[in-house]
């Protein structure tokens, strides 16, 4: 249909109104935004010569590539769905997903190929899928409809086995407007590709770039050293990253204050310090704190900076910014409820738990109703965050039901760090928690009561047997650990001591 809401509008129409505006800088590759149109028309053509089709998954494993910016959009083309795979996982996580999601060809960039034939799925390469396009002639099917499956994210949940988020082409159109917009992104703007556009999509950015006409500037690998010369080497407005990235941003050696307007920068997970913000600041950069889920398409809030903030001491501007925010992204709402589900009063210390909906919400777990069911709360999704509304609005997190772990913008699982430690034969128990770090934003810690000496190196190596590097714990206290008279580890104690030993 015509009004159809879906993403792949953006691309047709940029191609009309700003047909050699560059839309990709991808190392020394250029492409104009008619070029891209064109290059997806054609990879759209091959991957329906492969069989794929309407209702079907195709997984990418593959950098911040024209690759997987083509992937994007031309797997929804034709109202297949495309799942993005974090690449920082093992194969037996990969393996997981693939085979949840039914996924029947996997992209693959040439960096990440030898990783991605071990998964045992048809794989087109990155150099593959452009040879095979360069023969093809372009395809645009109909616009698939707007509650078709688009795309399927996973993320990890409470038992740290993954569960695959649905997206639908609706949610993802309202979703890249609303980046659009909050971001400010315009014609002739350049973003930097530092987020991954495996995280939730990119947070919807490759199709809200393409909206607004603004160049896409591929950067494969987080290097801050290339990140600079990339931003005054094209004139980089805008980009988002975890705290982490910022950090490794400011402390460069090549950090410099950015000419002309501020450079816009979205970042999640984990509120910067203030120390990082003023550093930041004195660089030219405008930083923007923003919450969501994987179960929102990504951002779900902003804070919305007040001008009468500007007078504060920068630690009292840094509390500020840390707030979730205020302004729910368009599309989008956002309430902080008691158990019942009753509104808590807008008063800084009445804890609830955070709940969301409308059209950026996603359309439930992937072969999951129980999961899904669990989620929903009188049609808002729950998301496991506890936090208190301030008398102006704005909401502030201070825990999380979940007891997800972010460390430098992924998020680890506790419980799928203590399934892996508990498997060390000498442990008896474990408890894992999160302990703030200026550098990761969060770190795992262990802690492990033995039933034989042990020392930490031991833990953490056996850990890292099992899990990714990033999810092993940094350090291991030994010991009993505390209990409620019902036997259940009592983890906010556990906290509270990382934190006075912090």
């Amino acid at each position: 249909m015509s009004d159809t809401l879906t993403p792949l509008r953006f691309l047709r129409r940029s191609a009309a109104m700003f047909a050699g505006r560059t839309a990709v800088i991808d190392g020394e590759r250029r492409l104009t935004y008619v070029e891209l149109d064109d290059l997806v028309g054609r990879a759209t053509r091959v991957l329906a010569e492969r069989g794929v089709g309407a209702g079907d998954r195709v997984a990418a494993l593959a950098t911040n590539s024209t690759m997987m910016l083509v992937a994007h959009h031309a797997v929804p083309a034709l109202g297949a769905a495309l799942v993005p795979l974090n690449h920082r996982l093992t194969e037996s996580e990969l393996r997981h997903v693939v085979g949840h999601a039914g996924a029947r060809l996997l992209l693959c960039d040439d960096a990440l190929l030898e990783a991605g034939e071990a998964l045992g799925l048809d794989t087109l390469s990155e150099s593959g899928l452009e040879a095979e396009a360069g023969r093809a002639e372009p395809l645009r099917p109909e616009l698939p409809g707007e509650e078709v499956l688009l795309s399927v994210n996973y993320t990890s949940g409470t038992t740290g086995l993954p569960k695959g988020v649905m997206y639908v082409h609706r949610g993802a159109y309202l979703q890249a407007l609303a980046m659009a917009y909050h971001a400010r992104l315009r014609p002739g703007g350049a973003y930097l590709w530092t987020l991954p556009m495996f995280h939730c999509n990119g947070w919807c950015f490759p199709w809200a770039v393409t909206a607004a006409g603004a160049a896409h500037v591929c950067l494969r690998k987080v290097d801050a050293a290339l990140a600079w010369r990339l931003i005054r080497e094209h004139g980089v407005t805008h980009l988002c990253a975890a705290p982490t990235v910022l950090r490794m941003l400011s402390d460069a050696l090549e950090a410099a204050p950015v000419d002309g307007p501020p450079l816009w920068i979205g970042t999640g997970g984990a509120p910067p310090s203030p120390a990082l913000l003023a550093r930041l600041a004195g660089l030219n950069i405008d930083v923007a704190h923003l919450y969501g889920l994987t179960e929102t398409y990504g951002p779900a809030v902003v804070c919305d900076w007040q001008p009468e903030w500007d007078a504060g001491t920068d630690e009292q501007r840094a509390r500020l910014k840390s707030r979730q925010g205020n302004v729910n992204i368009l599309g989008g709402e956002l309430r902080v409820v008691a158990p019942d589900g009753a509104p808590v009063p807008a008063d800084a210390e009445t804890i609830g738990e955070v709940v969301l909906r409308g059209d950026n919400v996603m359309r439930g777990y992937l072969d999951d109703p129980e999961a899904t069911r669990a989620a929903s709360l009188d049609g808002w999704f729950r998301s496991g965050d506890l936090g208190v509304l301030h008398p102006d609005g704005y909401v502030e997190l201070r825990d999380r039901a979940k007891d997800v772990i972010i460390s430098g913008g992924e998020n680890i699982a506790s419980i799928e760090v203590e399934h892996a430690i508990a498997t060390h034969p000498a442990v008896s128990e474990v408890a894992v928690v999160a302990r703030p770090d200026d550098f990761w934003g969060e770190v795992p810690v262990a802690f492990v009561d033995a039933s034989s000496p042990l020392d930490g190196a031991a833990i953490i190596a056996h850990a890292r047997s099992l899990l990714p590097g990033f999810k092993a714990p940094r350090d291991v206290v030994f010991g009993p650990l505390p209990k409620n008279a019902t036997g259940k580890v009592q983890k906010h104690v556990l906290r509270d001591r990382v934190r006075a030993s912090a």
